[in-house]
């Protein structure tokens, strides 16, 4: 898979992709990530990307040149499957989402800075809009790291015990259930006698059950989904 991240701050971009699963991903030859930074395809002075809103008003929006310019290069040597704008109007991301774009070949991320980005990009070259959640970010550099982290671990051949990802909270609906290591026993608290008995089928349904358990306690909108 290739990811084509469009930014203001591509520094801001570097930690993220260079540690543990994506890390290994990228170094698996499973996972490209390229980081782009906006202002090389400005061509205005002092590389500049945003400008006073029409109409007036508080805050500067990302102008639609060089963002035009931007993708239409991009578009000219990869054909994209989506081109997500990261937005806090958008899609709320969820696991449905992560696992749908985790089928794709080639995604393109816009972050969006200050006010946002002139609406007739949205309109014409976006097609899908995502916001990881219902609150304001500085930008959507860290909004970014958020998807590719979601979407690059379900990447086939990246995590080392597939199945581990289809165990994940949110798959099916339903929180993960609780989970024990070693020593079975610590400062007089027991693991679960099921989890040690070596039977699969019942350590199964245990997991279900409690599974269950704690959606409905902790989080039963998922529940009302089905």
């Amino acid at each position: 898979m290739r990811i084509d991240i469009i930014t203001v701050l591509p520094d801001l971009l570097q930690s993220p992709f260079q540690h543990s699963i994506l890390k290994r991903a990228q170094e698996k030859d499973l996972l490209h990530i390229n980081v782009i930074n906006l202002r090389d395809h400005s061509t205005f002075n002092h590389k500049q990307v945003d400008d006073y809103q029409f109409g007036g008003g508080a805050g500067m929006v990302m102008m639609i040149e060089p963002i035009f310019n931007c993708i239409t290069h991009l578009q000219s040597k990869t054909k994209y499957d989506e081109i997500i704008y990261l937005s806090p109007d958008g899609e709320l991301l969820d696991q449905k989402i992560a696992n749908q774009l985790s089928l794709k070949e080639n995604i393109l991320l816009l972050c969006g800075h200050y006010k946002g980005v002139d609406e007739r990009i949205r309109q014409h070259l976006i097609t899908k809009e995502i916001s990881i959640g219902n609150y304001v970010l500085s930008g959507g550099e860290l909004a970014a790291a958020v998807l590719v982290d979601t979407v690059g671990r379900l990447i086939p051949g990246v995590l080392n015990d597939e199945t581990s990802a289809l165990t994940d909270s949110f798959q099916d609906n339903l929180l993960a259930p609780p989970v024990y290591t070693r020593p079975s026993e610590f400062n007089g608290w027991i693991v679960p006698e099921i989890l040690l008995s070596g039977h699969s089928a019942k350590i199964s349904e245990w997991r279900y059950d409690k599974s269950l358990e704690r959606t409905k306690e902790r989080r039963p909108d998922l529940l009302k989904n089905d």
